[in-house]
């Protein structure tokens, strides 16, 4: 589980990506079954690596994963990256599981609204950038994830 942390953050991407390249060419129930999809596949993923988390013994609750070196020059490296630790694990759990709740909320409030595919892209486009503020194992990626929530 340790090396699938990043499908925590690419479940609700994906989703933002599908909903607003394909949202307005496919039927209302399918951008609901897209946007719950991305939010609810990061929900497992969030629950099963907090699982494997509690699991570890204390001193050793720390789950990070490098996805790449953003800047390598002389002596400065800085990596893209995700860390979970037990505050961020359980904040993970909460954006995830509430913010599965609110998507399913959304299908029957907003089914009526003229943007709906719109809105669910940017829903789960928000879900991306509150778990990169809350996963980012380094300040860049915490302003990333900040200005993404913003």
């Amino acid at each position: 589980m340790r090396n699938l942390l990043f499908t925590v953050p690419l479940f609700p991407l994906l989703g933002a990506v599908c909903n607003g390249l394909l949202g307005y060419k496919i039927p209302k129930r399918a951008v609901s079954i897209i946007a719950l999809l991305g939010s609810g596949l990061a929900f497992a993923a969030a629950l099963a690596i907090f699982g494997e988390m509690v699991m570890l013994p204390p001193e050793q609750r720390i789950l990070e994963q490098r996805l790449f070196y953003w800047i390598q020059s002389g002596s400065l490296h800085v990596e893209a990256g995700l860390l979970v630790d037990p505050l961020s694990g359980l904040m993970m759990l909460i954006v995830t599981g509430v913010g599965f709740l609110i998507h399913v909320y959304s299908t029957a409030y907003m089914h009526e609204e003229k943007g709906y595919p719109r809105y669910f892209a940017y829903l789960n486009l928000f879900l991306f950038a509150m778990l990169i503020l809350i996963l980012g194992n380094s300040f860049l990626m915490m302003f990333i994830g900040w200005e993404g929530v913003g």
